[in-house]
């Protein structure tokens, strides 16, 4: 485990220095933008400045807090520019950020999206790191397996950074039969998980120091896949989808579950198939969609450091009012399979599930003063978990290009081990201020 901890540790550092170059020559295109030249209407170059800070009420900080009640705390600037000449097939997107940390007390370059597009009359083809979104839930995924940076989603950064972009190749076409777009990802990105130094998190095995992580190798065979198919029937936008990959989120291996002297942490494989559909309705829009999760590692469900096999199943609606006010409400599933065997092997130090495990959610938006002051809601709650997060937020447009937003997280939950639950300690506040050019 070692060596493949010196492999990731490598992998990283090559990605860094490619992040870098990228950011560079992303530079050096801004500046040609800048000058006059025949290209300069097809070039574009747009960004922010943003600062961002996000506090933790109590001082009840995790015993390996690196600064304390601070959660999040950074200087960030963010530079995108495009190249689509228009009448040429081919262009290009790049969008690289630059910010300073103050929790790990360093300064970052992270390239967030990089890619080509090749355009046809029936088909397009992308190439390179790019965020890809799937599914009509909000906030509740199913179908889409891409990671998630679910620290930034649980710190209150701005929702656009809970997505991650991967290194992948997808390709579109489109027929009025059924439309595909297909993404290759050779190189495996996981979850960004709450770190414990900046949030509380259940831990089983607290006492066990000895722990490793290994990631997918960057192999042929470890590539994965996903495929959609989409097309309208009626009144329905309907998809069909099907993913070959790996858990975004680790499973456990011990030497006994018991009591461990050793833990190390993989991503099992998985396979989802799913649909969604979505059509007007009730005066606004109803949404459903569902995926059947196959844990090929443990199909018999009797390993317990990874995730029995499940159904998982949505169904929304969403509605605007006069006044510019919104309404959204989601039924989230999980039904667990193999429950009896999970039961049957569950470690004394884990948390138990039900084996419908249930949330609900809501949203509310209200726009006021020409739609330059944004007041909203997002809440869950799950009845199985007793645990529940509240994010209400207010956002103040002072001109087309200055924004500041004021928002706060708050966990609740009668046991520490659920999903929720674990962060009660982890309630925070978050000032972000944005100003675009």
């Amino acid at each position: 485990m070692d060596k493949v901890n010196s492999e990731d540790r490598s992998q990283k550092t090559e990605v860094r220095k490619i992040s870098y170059l990228l950011s560079l020559i992303f530079l050096l295109l801004s500046v040609f933008c800048l000058l006059p030249s025949a290209f300069a209407g097809e070039l574009s170059l747009q960004g922010f400045f943003q600062t961002d800070y996000s506090l933790r009420f109590s001082d009840n900080n995790p015993p390996q807090a690196k600064k304390g009640n601070l959660l999040w705390g950074e200087e960030r600037v963010e530079l995108k520019g495009s190249f689509y000449p228009p009448k040429s097939k081919i262009g290009a997107f790049i969008k690289s950020d630059f910010y300073h940390d103050w929790v790990e007390t360093e300064f970052k370059a992270d390239l967030r999206e990089g890619y080509l597009d090749f355009t046809g009359d029936k088909f397009a083809l992308r190439m390179g790191r790019q965020i890809i979104t799937w599914g009509v839930g909000d906030l509740l995924f199913i179908n889409d397996v891409f990671p998630k940076d679910w620290q930034a989603f649980y710190s209150g950064r701005p929702l656009e950074y809970l997505k991650i972009g991967v290194d992948s190749l997808k390709v579109e076409v489109y027929s009025d039969l059924v439309s595909i777009e297909a993404v290759a990802i050779p190189f495996f990105e996981p979850d960004a998980l709450p770190s414990p130094g900046r949030f509380h998190s259940f831990d089983p095995y607290p006492a066990v120091t000895n722990r490793a992580t290994g990631k997918p190798g960057s192999t042929f065979h470890n590539t994965e896949y996903a495929l959609r198919l989409y097309r309208y029937i009626g009144d329905f936008d309907v998809s069909v989808y099907a993913y070959k990959g790996f858990f975004r989120t680790p499973g456990m291996k011990a030497d006994n579950f018991n009591s461990p002297s050793t833990i190390s942490y993989f991503y099992p494989k998985l396979v989802v198939y799913g649909m969604s559909a979505q059509k007007s309705a009730l005066g606004g829009v109803v949404s459903a969609e569902y995926g059947y999760y196959d844990s090929r590692d443990d199909r018999e469900g009797s390993n317990p450091g990874i995730d029995n096999s499940q159904s998982k199943f949505l169904i929304g609606y969403q509605k605007a009012f006069p006044g510019d006010f919104t309404l959204g409400l989601q039924y989230y599933g999980e039904l667990m399979y193999e429950y009896r065997q999970y039961e049957d092997n569950l470690p004394s130090a884990f948390g138990k599930r039900q084996q419908l495990h249930q949330y609900l959610a809501l949203r509310l938006t209200k726009l006021l003063k020409y739609q330059t002051l944004k007041l909203s809601l997002f809440s869950l709650y799950s009845p199985d978990a007793e645990d529940f997060l509240l994010m209400p937020e207010v956002s103040y447009n002072f001109t087309d290009n200055l924004q500041a937003m004021l928002g706060v997280n708050i966990f609740g939950g009668s046991n520490p081990n659920t999903a929720l639950g674990q962060h009660k300690k982890d309630d925070n506040v978050q000032v972000t201020v944005r100003y675009s050019f």
